[in-house]
Formats: structure tokens, sequence, C-alpha cells
């Protein structure tokens, strides 16, 4: 990767992406998780949609398509948001982000059970053990101060919902005539209304949003939500997915980072040696992929999902 247009574009990303978990815990000092997750996607379909009809292309039509979109969004949006956002009310933004790195792991680990994932190799089957074992360290439940708590396993089950996404996706959207670009304006609005039904189990509370929080909603949605994924989509045609995915790598180093100088939070060794451990195991998964490639529409389902671990796939 000589371009330097393409770099600036992957250290944009990988900050944009990597500070989503700063920004919702900031944004939870006035907003409840449900608020959070209908705030950022709304503010992302609005982006993505403009830009849509800027450039002009259309929202996609078709009921069937809308109804594996309506799917494809729950896993990848509405859930995702919610929990992320439910989990870091107790755990700290960096550790947010570690656990976010997970979901290549459990998108092998569901490709495996599914038959749709062949060929497991010894390197990949061993990534997927090293990695697991690196959450294991990260969640340290052999002490008393470990992280094992509802809010850590609340984000290990928002990275296993975008597996469940990405899976999908890959098996019911492919091949429809729809744009990159159609199809995340479209589940991004269907996301938006999904989170809207939820508003009940946990939204109606009157915010007492401030500055800051209006602020860090903002940010997710329009930045983390919205305009990543036209970053993302041009450092794909730049220089194409698996040079692309080199940004999933960045994501959780950046959340650590930002949450230690911004949020005061521990730097703790166990931390950090979690989060190398799970990065090599996602690398080892990597090693030997699949020889039937991903369908590009993944690449753009992911990017809408802010940064979460989308290029990471």
């Amino acid at each position: 990767m000589n371009n330097p247009g393409s770099l600036v574009r992957m250290g944009v990303l990988a900050l944009v992406w990597g500070s989503s978990f700063l920004w919702i815990k900031v944004a939870l000092t006035g907003l409840s998780p449900v608020q959070i997750a209908l705030a950022r996607t709304a503010l992302g379909a609005l982006t993505l949609v403009a830009v849509l009809l800027a450039s002009g292309q259309r929202l996609p039509r078709g009921r069937a398509l809308w109804g594996h979109l309506a799917v494809a969004a729950l896993f990848n949006n509405t859930v995702p948001f919610v929990l992320f956002a439910v989990g870091e009310q107790s755990v700290d933004s960096g550790v947010a982000g570690v656990l976010n790195a997970t979901t290549p792991l459990w998108t092998l680990l569901l490709g495996l059970a599914l038959g749709t994932e062949r060929g497991g190799s010894r390197a990949r089957l061993a990534g997927l053990a090293l990695g697991f074992a690196g959450v294991l360290l990260i969640f340290a439940p052999w002490e008393r101060g470990g992280l094992a708590s509802w809010g850590a396993l609340a984000c290990l089950v928002a990275a296993a919902s975008y597996a469940v996404a990405y899976t999908y996706i890959g098996r019911t959207v492919s091949g429809r005539g729809a744009s990159s670009m159609q199809l995340s304006s479209a589940q991004l609005v269907v996301g938006s209304g999904l989170t809207a039904l939820a508003l009940p189990a946990g939204g109606l509370e009157a915010p007492h949003p401030s500055w800051e929080a209006v602020l860090a909603v903002a940010v997710l949605g329009v930045l983390g939500t919205g305009l990543a994924f036209l970053l993302n989509y041009r450092l794909i045609e730049d220089e194409g997915p698996t040079n692309a995915t080199v940004v999933g790598y960045l994501l959780p180093v950046v959340s650590v980072l930002l949450g230690a100088v911004f949020l005061g939070e521990a730097l703790t060794l166990r931390v950090v040696a979690g989060m190398a451990v799970v990065l090599a195991g996602v690398a080892l998964t990597r090693a030997r992929r699949a020889p039937r490639p991903l369908p590009e529409v993944r690449e753009a389902v992911v990017a809408a999902a802010s940064g979460e671990p989308a290029t990471l796939k």
C-alpha cells in the first residue's frame, strides 16, 4: 500500500471506528443504551441516504430484499449497537473495543457449524482456540477483579451478533443487482425503525443530554456509522478488500489507547496481553481462507456497521 491517500484514509478510519467505544462511553452520561443506538443509526441512515441521492441513486426495491435487509439490520445494527452500549455501562471502552475484535472468530465458528466454511486447516483452528484464549485472559474469571461480568458478556454477544449478520448477508443478499451504497443505506433505514421499536424496553426515560453526550452521538452517527463507510468503500476500491482489512487490526489498539488517555481507564498488562492474543488468533484464522470469496455486499454492510469489527472479516 504505497498510495499516500490510502494511508491517510486508513488512519482516519482506524481513528473513527476505534474511537466509537469512547464516544459510546461519553454518550452514556446523558442517554440510555437504546437511545444511543437509535440516534447513531438514524444519523448514519440520514448521512448515507443523502449521499446516495446526491450520487443519483435510489433505495433498492423488492419486498424480499428489504426482508433480508431487516434481518441484517437486526443483527448488524440494532442488537450490537444496544448491547455494546449496555456493556459499556460497566466495562471500559478499551475492553469493549478488544472484545469487538472477536467477531471474525465467531464468524469462523458459525461458518464451521453451518458448513459454509470448509477446509478448516490446523492453522485456522489453532487461531480460533488462541483467539478465545485471549478473551479468557481478558475476562480473568479466576481473579476477584476479573472482567467476567454481564457487561463484558453483552459486548461479547454483540460481537457474535455481527458474525450472525455477516453469515446471513453472505447467503441471502448477494447477487440482487443493488449497489453497496444502496444496500447499506437501506439497511440503516430499516435498522432505525427496528431500534425505535425497542424504545419501550429501555429508551422512554427522559434523557439528560449534556453537550458532550450530544456531540458523542453526533460523531457516532455521522462519522462512525455514516461517512466512515464512504472512506472504507474508497479504500476497498483503491487497495482491494484484503489490504483494506488491515484497518481492523488497528481498531482495538486505538480503542484501548483512547480509553486510557481521555477516560483514564486502566491500561493493565492483562488486557494488553489479551488483545495481542486475540489479534494473533484472528490473524491465524485468516491464514487460509475458504476458496469461495465473500460477496462485496458484505464489505459494504460491514462498513456501515460503524467500525465495529467489520473490516476484520
